[in-house]
C-alpha cells in the first residue's frame, strides 16, 4: 500500500466566475473623463436591467399606474389636446430644476461631472483635478492641484541655443577665474544671498584642501540622544575628546562608547594633544583612562557624502605647526571631505551576551608614528601636495601596482579593522 501525499495550493482556482458590471456613472468627486452621450443610448441601461432580478411581484402597470382619465383627448375626439401636444410657439413655463436638461453637455468645454452644471471660470469652486485614479485621500488631490499649478506657472523659457564646444568652454573657464581674481571685476556688495536678499557678504576667502589634517579620515556621527549622564544645559568638555571602539557580540556589531572620569582629565589630554612639537622617544608617555559609558548600535549609515565637508576659517594669525613643517597658512578657507556618516541609538543592555576582548578601561598615549604609518600618511598628503599627483598615479596604474586601499581592506580583515568593516 502505498501513500500519496498532495500538496494542498495557496491559491484555489476561480472555478465560477461572478464579474462585477462597470459602474455606469463616474464616482463620487472623481472625475473620470467619459462621453456624456452614451447615457443616452436606450440600450445604456439594459444590462444592469437584465442582471438585477425584481424583488417583487408587480402589476401590470410595473407598480407605476396611470390614470389616463385625466385626458379627455383620449376618450373624446373633439376635446382639447392641448395639454399633451402643447403648442412649440407657446411652450408653458419650465420648472427651474429642470433647466440643465435643455443644455447640450457636448458644447461645455470643462469635463462631465454626474450631472452637475459645469462650474465657470468666475465661480468660487475650483474643478476638480483631471485623471486621478481611484481611492485617493483628499488632502493628496488638494496639494497635487496645487504643486500642478505652481509647476505650470514656474515654467521658465531656457534659451534656445546653447554653445557648447571647446572654445566657448575654454572662454567660460578663463572668464570665471577672471571674475574671482580681477578686483575690478569682483564686487562683494554685489553678491547676495539666494533666500535671503537682505544678507550681502561682507569677506571672502580662498577655499583650499587643508593639508594639515587631510591624511586623516572624518566621520560624522549622530546620536538619538545626548551622550553621557549630564543633561542637555549642563556643558560637558569630555564628549569632543570621547572614544568609539568597535565590538562584537554573538555576530552583532556595534560600538562601545568610552568617556574620561572628569573634566580635569578631558582638558589636560585635549591640551597635550595640541601641544606643536612631538614627543621624545625616551620619555614616559603620558596615559590618559577612558571609562566605558555604554553601547551603541548603528541605526544609519551612508558610505558616501558628497556634499558635506570640514570646513576651517583661518584668517592668517594661525601659528606654525610642527608637524606640519613649520609653514605659515595665508588666509583662506580649508576644507577636508566627511568619509562616512552614521545615525546611533543606545543599545539595550543584556548581561547574557558573551563580548569579545571587553574593555571597561581604555589608557591612551601619545606615540611616535612608525615607518609604515609615515609612509601611509606621505602618500594620501600627496594628493594635495604634489602637483604630478595625478599623472603618477595613471603611470602607476597602467604598471599594474596593487591598489593601496584594497590591500588596506585585506589587512584588515582580522582584529578591529575586520569589525569596523562589517560595521560600516
Amino acid at each position: 500500500m502505498s501513500l500519496r501525499k498532495s500538496k494542498l495550493d495557496l491559491l484555489v482556482r476561480v472555478r465560477y466566475s461572478n464579474p462585477l458590471p462597470p459602474p455606469p456613472c463616474p464616482p463620487k468627486l472623481i472625475d473620470i473623463p467619459t462621453n456624456p452621450m452614451r447615457y443616452t443610448r436606450p440600450e445604456f441601461l439594459n444590462a444592469i436591467a437584465n442582471d438585477t432580478p425584481l424583488p417583487m411581484i408587480v402589476d401590470a402597470e410595473c407598480g407605476m399606474p396611470l390614470d389616463l382619465g385625466r385626458w379627455e383627448c383620449l376618450w373624446d375626439e373633439d376635446a382639447d389636446d392641448s395639454a399633451l401636444n402643447p403648442d412649440p410657439a407657446n411652450l408653458p413655463e419650465l420648472d427651474p430644476k429642470d433647466r440643465f436638461l435643455l443644455g447640450d453637455p457636448s458644447a461645455s468645454s470643462t469635463p462631465f461631472t454626474n450631472g452637475t452644471a459645469p462650474v465657470s471660470a468666475s465661480g468660487s469652486s475650483a474643478p476638480l483635478p483631471v485623471h486621478v485614479p481611484w481611492l485617493r485621500k483628499t488632502e493628496y488631490l488638494s496639494r497635487e492641484g496645487v504643486q500642478r499649478g505652481n509647476s505650470m506657472q514656474e515654467i521658465k523659457h531656457l534659451p534656445q541655443h546653447i554653445d557648447v564646444s571647446r572654445p566657448a568652454q575654454i572662454r567660460d573657464i578663463q572668464a570665471s577665474f577672471a571674475a574671482c581674481n580681477d578686483s575690478s571685476q569682483f564686487d562683494l556688495s554685489t553678491l547676495r544671498h539666494p533666500n535671503k536678499p537682505d544678507v550681502t557678504a561682507v569677506e571672502s576667502y580662498e577655499i583650499f584642501p587643508d593639508s594639515d589634517i587631510w591624511a586623516n579620515a572624518y566621520d560624522l556621527f549622530r546620536f538619538s540622544e545626548r551622550p553621557g549622564e549630564r543633561p542637555v544645559d549642563v556643558d560637558d568638555p569630555r564628549l569632543d575628546c570621547a572614544i568609539l571602539r568597535p565590538m562584537e557580540s554573538d555576530g552583532d556589531h556595534f560600538l562601545a562608547y568610552y568617556l574620561t572620569k572628569d573634566d580635569e582629565a578631558a582638558l589636560s589630554f585635549k591640551a597635550d594633544r595640541l601641544e606643536r612639537a612631538p614627543p621624545e622617544s625616551d620619555d614616559e608617555p603620558k596615559t590618559t583612562a577612558f571609562h566605558f559609558v555604554r553601547d551603541y548600535e548603528t541605526v544609519k549609515i551612508e558610505q558616501e557624502v558628497p556634499n558635506e565637508f570640514l570646513l576651517v576659517i583661518d584668517n592668517g594669525d594661525t601659528q606654525p605647526n610642527a608637524l606640519g613643517n613649520g609653514e605659515e597658512r595665508v588666509k583662506a578657507a580649508y576644507y577636508k571631505n566627511i568619509e562616512r556618516k552614521m545615525t546611533l541609538k543606545k543599545k539595550r543592555t543584556n548581561n547574557q551576551e558573551a563580548y569579545v576582548d571587553k574593555w571597561q578601561v581604555v589608557h591612551i598615549s601619545h606615540v611616535a608614528m612608525s615607518k609604515d604609518e609615515l609612509d601611509e600618511r606621505e602618500e594620501l598628503l600627496a594628493e594635495v601636495a604634489d602637483p604630478a599627483y595625478l599623472l603618477n598615479r595613471e603611470d602607476a596604474d597602467a604598471d599594474g601596482e596593487i591598489d593601496v586601499d584594497a590591500v588596506g581592506h585585506e589587512v584588515g580583515g582580522e582584529g578591529e579593522g575586520g569589525i569596523m568593516a562589517d560595521i560600516f
